[in-house]
């Protein structure tokens, strides 16, 4: 679980990051505050994972609060102002969001805190809800949009009808109950658009729905009569989520 401090000084602002935390299983609010010489102090600690920072606040600044915040969390900065981009991910920011902030940008952002954070921490995620259920999709819905083969196509497709997912450079194979489907993206962007739960990437070419699996044996999971690997980088956080759901 990444935990998770929203600093902006309108509270607004605050109460929108806080409800779209409660919205991506794989993130906690630790708390909000209007003040960022509050949120330096809250980190001292080394409880706070990732920090959502206005950069416009009223005695320090968030390009201030980067500098004196080390490297005790990671940051995304929540902005109006575009002309702070640039010195931002100087100070090594993980991303840039512009206000007012979409919940698909916001869950861009996040996927790309998990991946670094969990990196850093070489732990699997710890999902707040019990991973082997029914898809609760993003944002609430229960399907996805891809790419179709022409600029304007998009395909619909149900999360329950998604068996498993296989990546090839810049395209993607989905595989569901009735049909294959190819849409050219990489499966990093795809993962994004993805649940998670039921969703879980065990190998670099493969998402699974954990609800299609049949049976893992040792290194391989088995989905109708298809076997997937589970790659060597995902066995660990793969094999802690099973337990976790007995």
């Amino acid at each position: 679980m990444i935990r998770c401090l929203a600093v902006d000084d309108e509270a607004y602002a605050t109460k929108m990051i806080a409800d779209y935390i409660a919205k991506v299983p794989y993130l906690e609010l630790a708390g909000t505050t209007n003040s960022a010489i509050d949120a330096l102090g809250r980190i001292q600690n080394g409880d706070i994972d990732l920090v959502f920072l206005d950069i416009q606040m009223p005695d320090l600044t968030g390009i201030q609060f980067l500098k004196l915040c080390g490297n005790k969390c990671r940051v995304i900065l929540t902005t109006a102002y575009a002309e702070y981009a640039l010195e931002g991910y100087d100070l090594n920011v993980i991303d840039y969001l512009l206000k007012p902030i979409a919940f698909d940008r916001f869950l861009k952002a996040t996927q790309k805190a998990f991946d670094l954070i969990s990196a850093e921490k070489r732990v699997a995620l710890p999902f707040a809800a019990p991973p082997i259920a029914p898809a609760s999709a993003v944002n609430g819905a229960e399907y996805m949009f891809v790419k179709g083969e022409s600029k304007n196509k998009f395909l619909k497709i149900d999360y329950n009808e998604i068996l498993y997912i296989e990546g090839l450079k810049n395209y993607v194979s989905i595989f569901t109950l009735s049909q294959r489907l190819i849409t050219y993206q990489t499966l990093r962007d795809l993962s994004a658009q993805l649940p998670q739960p039921p969703f879980y990437r065990v190998h670099k070419s493969y998402i699974i729905s954990v609800n299609k699996v049949r049976m893992i044996d040792g290194h391989t999971v088995y989905i109708g009569d298809r076997s997937i690997p589970i790659g060597e980088t995902y066995r660990d956080s793969f094999y802690k989520l099973i337990r976790y759901a007995e």
